[in-house]
């Protein structure tokens, strides 16, 4: 137990996973596009296991875990989290061909630290 402690004091960060936070809501076309084209595969893919998937539903009320995000307006919008804070997003579902490479750019940024 001492040891996971200590661990935890040097490495904070290490602990705390990125996320990708998918903003939805009921009956959105867009967002079954992406479960349909992107969600089947998703968890499966590289990108996937950097930041998992969390889905969260505009219309009920924000966890609070997510008070650090802007505000969303558009369903789909997909917020790569980490650390506490919104890294970026992509709004909208723009199809899968541009959809991966969207989201590598975001990734990229978790690469490059806080100053990227």
């Amino acid at each position: 137990m001492a040891a996971v402690f200590c661990l935890s004091l040097v490495l904070p960060g290490a602990l705390r996973a990125a996320e990708l936070l998918m903003f939805e809501e009921p009956g959105c076309p867009w967002c079954a596009a992406w479960r349909a084209e992107i969600g089947v595969v998703y968890d499966k893919t590289a990108e996937g296991r950097q930041a998992p998937l969390r889905r969260v539903d505009m219309t009920l009320p924000r966890p609070a875990d997510l008070e650090a995000v802007d505000p969303v307006v558009f369903s789909p919008t997909f917020v790569l989290f980490a650390e506490g804070v919104e890294v970026g997003r992509i709004v909208g579902y723009p199809g899968e061909h541009f959809f991966w490479p969207l989201l590598g750019e975001l990734l990229a940024r978790l690469d490059r630290g806080p100053e990227g």
